[in-house]
């Protein structure tokens, strides 16, 4: 039996603990002495040597360990909507307008300052959103106030900045008299942005992402990249993938070495494999049973969903799935389409290189549910466990509901929208044997899932993912 490569040095009695520390560094963008919580950058940091020398030989990625933090840069190889979980507040995602204001509040620090105050900070980075077409900053208008009292608090909350005097709310109330004083910590807003090229030498997003797959790629880069998919997705699919990536997935022992350096289960399918997450702490979208009337919701419609194909009167009709890969060309198209154009290093100027086109072979194929059985569905929900089952916020919308759920599913690579409906993808099938039930009196506004020893978990940025 070939030994394993994760935690290779790692006693079995200390097994646990080290898995721990690296579900922490993969759930968790920054770890601090207090984030987050006090305790944690300790434990971390007793694995700190091990834990960095496993995430490069195994991932490509680099473990940065100070005594004051620990930060995972990680390597990219598409575009994942997911990723904009690190930046937010109060569960709420930043929108374009903070993304920009951190970006030039982070760009107006200087090195020779220790200290700024927010009225010195406001005056530096406001020239800059002006010149810049759409954004500019105006502390008349509430919404751009607002954005500046987001970015500046998540600043805060990962140590970059500290209050030392005054206040932000004074500053709100009062944008000519009240102020407040922060001291910069150089070292952490130098970790929280490394870019894996500098911003002004790319001609298109894809400069940030990790060199895309080739015929000729190494079989060490090809396992790389098939464990970082394996880590960072809900479920990795065979037909997804080239040929050189999915040989690779398909060896023994590469999805076990993930599972033991994180303590998730390999589940593995015909159509692709998996990590499972039996207890429930290494995802940002916990699935089923908990999370809400969306969370809720979607596990009640993939039980509807699986009564429904597994009927024998009904016979689906099988579509190809379209492929991941048109659909982030697609993407960095649209995102390009968006870049300034002024402002780049012409004689540094960076563009990847998409290697020779491939042929990806038939695609494919999943059973479609149109849209209008899905709005049946729905209905009988509604009908069977009651409006006020499903919370203030969508008892009286229950196709506004569907949508949410959908997009729930999707993400977790469950399901795949499609025109006129959704494409039903292998994995969701481990959820057909979900059982919902209420009480006579419910006391909350939740509906209760049960699948006994099933947790379907991957993982994200921040927090957890299925």
């Amino acid at each position: 039996m070939t030994p394993p490569r994760a935690a290779r040095d790692v006693q079995p009695a200390d097994l646990g603990s080290y898995q721990q520390a690296v579900r922490r560094v993969m759930t968790c963008d920054l770890i601090t002495a207090g984030r987050p919580r006090a305790g944690v950058l300790d434990n971390v940091l007793r694995w700190a040597d091990e834990m960095a020398r496993d995430f490069r030989e195994l991932f490509g990625y680099t473990l940065i360990a100070t005594t004051h933090q620990v930060r995972l840069v990680r390597r990219l190889d598409t575009l994942d909507p997911t990723q904009r979980s690190v930046f937010a507040r109060k569960g709420k995602p930043f929108d374009r307008r903070r993304l920009a204001y951190l970006c030039l509040v982070l760009a107006s620090f200087q090195r020779s300052r220790i200290e700024i105050s927010l009225a010195d900070l406001v005056r530096a980075f406001t020239p800059s959103a002006n010149a810049i077409d759409g954004l500019g900053f105006d502390p008349t208008v509430g919404a751009h106030k607002a954005a500046v009292v987001d970015v500046l608090d998540w600043l805060v909350d990962r140590g970059a900045l500290r209050l030392s005097d005054g206040s932000l709310e004074s500053w709100v109330r009062d944008t000519e008299n009240g102020d407040a004083l922060y001291d910069i910590d150089h070292e952490v807003c130098g970790v929280l942005f490394r870019p894996a090229r500098p911003p002004q030498h790319l001609t298109s997003v894809a400069g940030l992402l990790t060199e895309p797959p080739t015929p000729d790629m190494s079989r060490t880069a090809a396992a790389r990249r098939a464990r970082r998919l394996l880590l960072e997705h809900p479920v990795v699919y065979y037909a997804d993938l080239t040929p050189e990536i999915a040989a690779a997935l398909r060896e023994p022992g590469l999805a076990e070495d993930v599972a033991r350096f994180t303590g998730l289960v390999v589940e593995r399918r015909a159509e692709g494999v998996m990590l499972a997450d039996t207890a429930g702490v290494f995802t940002d979208r916990p699935f089923p049973g908990r999370g809400g009337a969306v969370n809720r919701t979607a596990g009640l419609l993939l039980a509807k969903i699986a009564d429904l194909l597994e009927d024998p009167a009904h016979t689906p009709v099988l579509l190809p799935v379209p492929s991941l890969a048109g659909d982030h060309a697609a993407l960095l198209e649209r995102v390009d389409a968006g870049l300034p154009r002024h402002g780049v290093v012409a004689e540094l100027a960076w563009a990847p290189d998409p290697g020779p086109a491939r042929d990806e072979g038939p695609a494919a194929e999943a059973p479609l549910v149109e849209l209008s059985v899905l709005d049946v569905m729905m209905d009988e929900l509604f009908d069977e466990f009651g409006a006020a089952s499903f919370s203030g916020v969508w008892q009286h919308d229950p196709h506004g509901l569907l949508s949410a759920a959908l997009a729930f599913l999707a993400d977790l690579s469950l399901v795949r929208p499609v025109p006129g409906g959704v494409l039903v993808l292998p994995a969701a099938y481990r959820y057909r044997n979900i059982r919902a039930a209420l009480p006579e009196r419910p006391q909350d506004d939740r509906l209760p899932l049960e699948l006994p020893g099933m947790t379907d978990t991957s993982v994200s940025d921040e927090e957890p993912r299925p």
